[in-house]
């Protein structure tokens, strides 16, 4: 029996990289293992996360399936939604469609600029189990967590918030003045977070700009995390570090956040890129490239 071949579109929001399926019409469900060595950057294609376009149950334009690099499922991505946002409407010649995802239904909308989408990431998880974390805590802006000597910690006291998926955010004079490589996955397995946790470095180096490195849970180091630009931006003004609007500048690049007021949502607007097609041999896990950039949803229609 002849093994199958699958398209793929692989985008990136600033650099935070995607393999995008459609399982709209033949779903796909890959084995932990086979999501790591097609994310591998030295002997697959390489990604952060890998997303799966599927039908909706709820009636809306499309859920999205989210795994990170070493195949575990996740709930929440924020440049992936910006992404796929922009693939549907292009697809559907409209400008705002809903996404159903594990962390909820979002709002993706077209904002008025070359391949540039907001979306709407809801209300950000304020409380300590909302986040979660493994014990209570009264106050969510500044909790007794550290690394290094008692006396001289390397890193002390992050702000934590939940977009869906966990984030502590330490406030730092220097995001490269740390070995984020190192300290991140002892901050990502610590026990106070029984669910991992996203931790970025965040600096603000002008009003309403902050400068953020970001080490993503069960990824790495990545060039830009959507959610984590919008947990540092909500703790930020929950601090009055900033306000409610502010820019946060990741390695790959601008994101904008806005906490709105009215009605305590989060938008994010960034740009997006389709980088180009492939294929993969679903047996062998051998792929190629099949085309160049800028391309509709339908070139990653299943065959």
């Amino acid at each position: 029996m002849a093994s199958e071949t699958r398209p793929f579109l692989k985008m990136n929001g600033l650099g935070n990289d995607f393999v995008v399926w459609d399982a709209r019409e033949k779903p796909l469900r890959l084995s932990k293992d086979a999501i790591a060595m097609l994310g591998d950057r030295e002997s697959g294609i390489g990604f952060d996360q890998m997303i799966t376009v599927e039908r909706s149950n709820l009636g809306v334009d499309a859920f999205m399936r989210i795994h990170n690099r070493d195949g575990s499922e996740v709930s929440a991505c924020g440049n992936a939604t910006r992404c796929i946002g922009r693939l549907l409407m292009e697809e559907a010649g409209k400008d705002l469609v809903s996404i159903e995802t594990g962390a909820g239904l979002l709002h993706a909308f077209d904002a008025a600029g070359a391949q540039s989408v907001t979306v709407d990431m809801g209300i950000p998880g304020l409380r300590w189990d909302q986040i979660p974390l493994a014990e209570e805590f009264a106050d969510t802006r500044a909790i007794e967590l550290q690394i290094g000597p008692i006396d001289d910690p390397i890193l002390h006291t992050p702000a934590v918030v939940s977009m869906g998926n966990p984030h502590a955010i330490f406030w730092v004079k220097d995001v490269e003045a740390y070995d984020l490589e190192r300290v991140g996955p002892l901050l990502e397995q610590h026990p106070i977070f029984p669910e991992g946790a996203n931790i970025s470095l965040a600096h603000v180096f002008d009003e309403n700009q902050i400068r953020v490195k970001v080490w993503e849970r069960g990824v790495g180091l990545t060039l830009a995390c959507g959610t984590a630009a919008c947990a540092v931006a909500v703790a930020a003004a929950r601090d009055n570090k900033a306000g409610r609007a502010s820019t946060i500048h990741l390695p790959g690049g601008p994101l904008g956040i806005e906490w709105r007021e009215s009605d305590g949502h989060v938008l994010m607007t960034g740009l997006t890129e389709v980088e180009f097609e492939g294929e993969v041999d679903l047996e062998t896990l051998a792929w190629r490239k099949t085309g160049a950039g800028d391309t509709a949803l339908e070139a990653g229609a299943a065959s």
